[in-house]
């Protein structure tokens, strides 16, 4: 049972199914619908993307293509870039990403598991949680009629996004004494883009009351977002359209890039919305029957864009989880403690990090050094800050080194050139502000997805992973399941 037909509960659905197993998703809105959250990181699209098998509907939908960022941000006044495309491990048509409007992108995933065998019901919402004996055992749901029902189910997966209580079922949701931000957004028709070939990056602008992001959803549509600390929250009480206007005025670099633009007033993107920003994570991630996945568990600030990788990324472990126990290997306890291991600690490096970048009175080169101290890598600050940005952080260079080679074969000439044995130094890792490019390395976790979503038909190819904990678990060759790490074993078929 899926609670949610979002990015993290279609991802979730989606692999347990493929798995062979019966899955039915809840959802309470009817798609599409609208929902926040535009900017997508490299390892949702071609690691999520390729286990779940949309990257052909995701190219054909013509999102923009982003390739990194670009930050008006710390005491340097010059905007700063970062790109995924130079990384030696991972470069080529894997490097980029999308800016996507949710409504089009969500439906994708959402229709994706029903293709899977997905039972999807929408406009069903899911009023409480079933317990027995302390273990939860199904929902108590209201159908599109108005008509309540009880379900059972094995386990529960809750990717009901950030409003809905369910997660107390769980545990305690506690909020970060540090990002306690409030977000005002709208969208713009006629805004201005980036240079080439950085059109479909996102930009990011600090200013006095905080920071705005400006995200190209298309050749002319930009979703515009204003973060700022809730001792501002007066102004925007005050009226949301004079706020905006304000806002906008007191950062120069995006009042230049709106100057020709105009506010969307009319549906989906016609409405200035407020939403209470504040990062916050759920004292545990699971229970017996259950598991939180996505916002449900855990948020955090949205300068670097995590939400929707957090959300796959969570889905992907908390699948492997529920098929494992569902194959009757592994205990329970081991299979969500894996879970919980890598997801809370994908949350914690943000966490930390991102309390560093509001330190307003650094340069990017003091953000890099963070980056590095805080992953406690030997690489270069520029790359280690590039792996935190991607979303794809950890020491795993043996696992990509050993497959780089045959992914060239899967990805062509680009990918071939992306991997030369050469040693980048310190000189070349600079930034777009002085005219070159920023070298970054791209690690683990986006590495192991997208691996094995690329050779999932020739598992030989895969060498065996390093579990991420002493004791812990390692994935399944084609991803879907937990197993211990000294024997290398296909997955026994499903029920």
């Amino acid at each position: 049972m899926v609670v949610g037909g979002g990015p993290g509960g279609s991802t979730t659905a989606t692999l347990i199914a493929k798995a062979g197993h019966r899955v039915l998703l809840l959802e309470k809105e009817s798609f599409p619908r609208y929902q926040i959250g535009e900017s997508l990181l490299p390892s949702t699209v071609h690691g999520v993307g390729e286990m779940l098998g949309v990257t052909k509907e995701l190219e054909a939908a013509n999102f923009p293509v982003k390739r990194g960022g670009t930050f008006r941000w710390g005491n340097n006044p010059e905007p700063w870039t970062f790109t995924f495309a130079l990384s030696r491990k991972l470069a080529g048509p894997t490097s980029t990403a999308y800016q996507v409007d949710r409504a089009r992108f969500d439906s994708i995933l959402l229709n994706n598991a029903r293709k899977h065998g997905v039972e999807v019901r929408e406009e069903h919402e899911v009023l409480s949680l079933e317990e027995e004996a302390g273990r939860v055992c199904g929902v108590r749901f209201r159908d599109a009629e108005g008509a309540e029902h009880t379900v059972r189910s094995s386990y529960v997966v809750v990717a009901a996004g950030n409003t809905d209580g369910l997660y107390k079922t769980v545990g305690t949701r506690e909020l970060s004494q540090f990002f306690r931000n409030v977000a005002l957004f709208g969208y713009y028709e006629g805004g201005k883009r980036l240079p080439a070939p950085n059109e479909g990056n996102i930009l990011c602008a600090a200013f006095s009351d905080g920071w705005i992001w400006y995200i190209p959803l298309s050749d002319t549509l930009t979703s515009v977002g204003v973060v700022l600390s809730r001792d501002r929250i007066d102004v925007v009480q005050r009226g949301r359209e004079e706020a905006m206007a304000k806002f906008i005025a007191d950062c120069p670099l995006i009042a230049d890039y709106l100057s020709d633009a105009h506010r969307v007033t009319e549906g989906m993107y016609g409405e200035l919305r407020v939403r209470k920003d504040y990062s916050y994570c759920n004292n545990s991630f699971w229970k017996p029957g259950v598991v939180l996945v996505g916002d449900a568990a855990c948020f955090i600030d949205p300068v670097f864009s995590t939400g929707v990788h957090l959300a796959t990324y969570s889905g992907v472990l908390a699948a492997r989880s529920i098929n494992t126990r569902l194959n009757g290997e592994l205990t329970e306890d081991a299979c969500f403690t894996e879970f919980e291991s890598r997801y809370r600690r994908e949350f914690d490096l943000f966490h930390q990090f991102l309390q560093s970048m509001y330190e307003l009175n650094r340069d990017e080169s003091s953000y890099f050094w963070e980056a590095r101290k805080l992953l406690g890598t030997d690489q270069s600050d520029a790359q280690a800050f590039v792996d935190l940005v991607a979303g794809v952080s950890g020491p795993d260079s043996e696992l990509f080194d050993t497959t780089a080679r045959n992914r060239a074969n899967e990805f062509g000439e680009a990918l071939k050139q992306a991997s030369r044995p050469e040693v980048m130094d310190e000189g070349d890792l600079v930034f777009q502000g002085s005219g070159t490019r920023l070298l970054g390395d791209v690690l683990h976790e986006a590495t192991e997805l997208q691996v094995r979503a690329a050779l999932a038909e020739t598992p030989e190819l895969l060498p065996e992973p390093n579990p991420q904990f002493p004791g812990g678990l390692v994935p399944s060759w084609d991803g879907l399941h937990w197993r211990s790490p000294a024997a290398k074993a296909e997955p026994t078929p499903s029920n």
